[in-house]
């Protein structure tokens, strides 16, 4: 029988919880795609002289998430936050240190063959193929590798060629393809195979406005067509994460922040006070008293340089505190430009659980995992 338990996210604030639901035996939930149990991964550096003791890099610390069976679930997090750690414990390309990770209820660490028939991996950016074959001799030949008979792989080929637009493209060569259609190729390579999971890392990456817009449309309606199926997703734009995902999480340092839908996640700030200000150059760095984070009721800050001017986002715990921010930008000699108030965005979000944006990198701090 399966319960549901309720637990707090250890982030510093009271605000943020997730659901768990499992048997409490770290067992199989029919309902969930996938599960892990305080996953954990630590790498072990070692320096230049071989004497050294090895330096330990904590990658990913009691991770517990629960994806379930038909969920575009997404994950957000700065480069060296953990995604990429966890996603290749997830597709059976890297163990776990600690913990424990199930798949389709299939262990990770003692049944690698029966995950990788169920599973399919796409990361943006790659180059996938082999350029002087053609469109479709390429995904005949990944087809095959997946152990698809004739028949069904020349009719999924068809279908899935028509349905991303690259059907009169199927005799090109991957070489001459541009980087938008060789992505929408390694999509289908991916889909091909008809896995029951999905691990979309960065899919959109480098793409055109348009070809992202079809990716997303394409990922959008195969779980509409297949209710059953689940896709995770990393991406590094929020909107991107905001349009797609029925649930994401927010990962840092290797631990989970927050597990929730876009709109409660956004929702939990609304009773903050969110504000965009120009201002004049802010000038020389201030001293740690100069600081706009100084300013009694401000809960975070971020600065943007201009040529001609400073722009701050602003998250403030009551409106009244603007006044005391437009005093304290008087006294350091800059005035106020235009000002705007506005809802929150998951970014805002993110700055609120993490401190920064998504795109600062944090890779060289937790020792260099990209993701």
């Amino acid at each position: 029988m399966s319960v549901t338990q309720q637990f707090r996210i250890e982030d510093g604030t009271d605000r943020y919880t997730a659901s768990s639901s499992s048997n409490g035996r770290g067992e199989l939930d029919v309902d969930l795609a996938i599960q892990t149990f305080d996953l954990g991964r630590i790498y072990k550096i070692r320096g230049p002289k071989r004497k050294e003791d090895p330096k330990t890099i904590v990658a990913l610390e009691g991770v517990n998430l629960e994806i379930r069976r038909g969920e575009l679930f997404g994950l957000l997090g700065p480069n060296g936050a953990g995604k990429t750690t966890l996603i290749k414990i997830l597709s059976t390309l890297l163990l776990p240190t600690s913990g424990r990770a199930l798949v389709n209820g299939l262990d990770v660490a003692t049944q690698v063959k029966e995950i990788r028939r169920e599973i399919s991996m796409i990361s943006g950016g790659e180059t996938s193929g082999y350029g002087l074959l053609t469109v479709e001799e390429n995904l005949w030949m990944f087809a095959r590798f997946y152990g698809l008979e004739s028949r069904v792989a020349r009719q999924r080929i068809e279908e899935m060629l028509k349905i991303v637009g690259l059907w009169d493209r199927r005799r090109m060569k991957i070489s001459d393809l541009s980087t938008g259609l060789r992505q929408k190729m390694n999509f289908i390579r991916g889909f091909i195979s008809d896995p029951t999971i999905v691990f979309l890392d960065e899919p959109t990456l480098g793409l055109d406005v348009q070809a992202a817009r079809d990716v997303r449309a394409f990922v959008q309606q195969w779980l509409i067509d297949h209710p059953d199926r689940t896709v995770l997703l990393t991406t590094h734009y929020m909107a991107e994460a905001d349009e797609m995902c029925d649930r994401l999480a927010i990962i840092d340092q290797g631990r989970l922040l927050a597990l929730d839908t876009p709109e409660n996640l956004k929702r939990r700030l609304q009773r903050e006070a969110i504000f965009n200000l120009q201002v004049q150059p802010l000038g020389k760095r201030p001293s740690r008293d100069e600081m706009i984070e100084a300013v009694p009721g401000v809960r975070q800050v971020t600065v943007t340089e201009r040529d001609d001017h400073t722009d701050l986002q602003l998250i403030l715990e009551a409106e009244e505190v603007l006044s005391n921010v437009l005093m304290h930008l008087q006294k350091r000699g800059s005035s106020l430009l235009s000002l705007e108030k506005r809802e929150p965005t998951l970014e805002d979000v993110f700055i609120d659980l993490v401190g920064r944006r998504l795109d600062e990198d944090t890779s060289q701090r937790n020792g260099g995992d990209n993701g």
